[in-house]
């Protein structure tokens, strides 16, 4: 089974994200233009609670969270409307893995409903036989690995991320890592690596996959 993250790996949503939240922002708190497609990238792959502690630590906990979870429920709406960029070569070599009988999945520390909001916006519900997230389980990223891969009956799995805590979870649920490089950041240990997404299949030979 080869399991995704999505921001970073997938697509880039950080312009949408921001924008979404800016809205809801200027809504609540009468500022606008707060929020940067580069202050967003710098979340990805934190879980909501993280991301609303690090952009609205000026707010009580009980204030950010409210506000964070208003952000989150109209992004979803809105990257369902708007979609986001994927990456070059995304869609092409998810078909060409599909049709080679990979069965493939989404694993992100994203909020409920965000994951879907990727697959409906982008057509991408052919590709993927499964996906979990945060926002829905409560659990670690490495937990929803191990999650996908018992519900779909697979012992073995690798992840492909973008980022070093991709690399740590995937290790922690005891499957290797493969650095998307071309995403929004570093990898020190990862067990192969792209420079671009059409990679994928070659790669997954090299290290010896199936």
């Amino acid at each position: 089974m080869i399991i995704f993250d999505l921001d970073g790996t997938l697509w880039d949503s950080t312009k949408p994200v921001a924008d979404s939240w800016n809205l809801v922002i200027e809504k609540e708190t009468g500022e606008a233009d707060k929020l940067t497609p580069e202050d967003i990238m710098g979340e990805m792959g934190r879980t909501m609670t993280q991301i609303a502690d690090d952009l609205f630590g000026f707010l009580s906990e009980e204030e950010r969270y409210e506000l964070a979870h208003k952000c989150e429920v109209f992004e979803n709406d809105y990257i369902k409307e708007h979609g986001a960029k994927l990456f070059a070569g995304v869609k092409e070599t998810l078909e060409k893995l599909l049709d080679a009988g990979e069965k493939m999945a989404v694993v992100s520390n994203c909020q409920e409903g965000y994951v879907a909001a990727f697959i409906e916006s982008m057509q991408m519900d052919r590709f993927f036989c499964d996906y979990e997230e945060w926002g829905r389980t409560g659990l670690s990223k490495a937990d929803n690995i191990r999650l996908v891969m018992e519900r779909n009956g697979e012992d073995e799995a690798v992840y492909v991320g973008d980022i070093q805590r991709d690399a740590d979870s995937a290790h922690e649920a005891g499957v290797p890592c493969i650095w998307a490089k071309y995403g929004f950041g570093q990898i020190d240990d990862a067990e192969a690596e792209i420079d671009n997404f059409d990679e994928l299949p070659s790669v997954l030979a090299e290290i010896g996959y199936k």
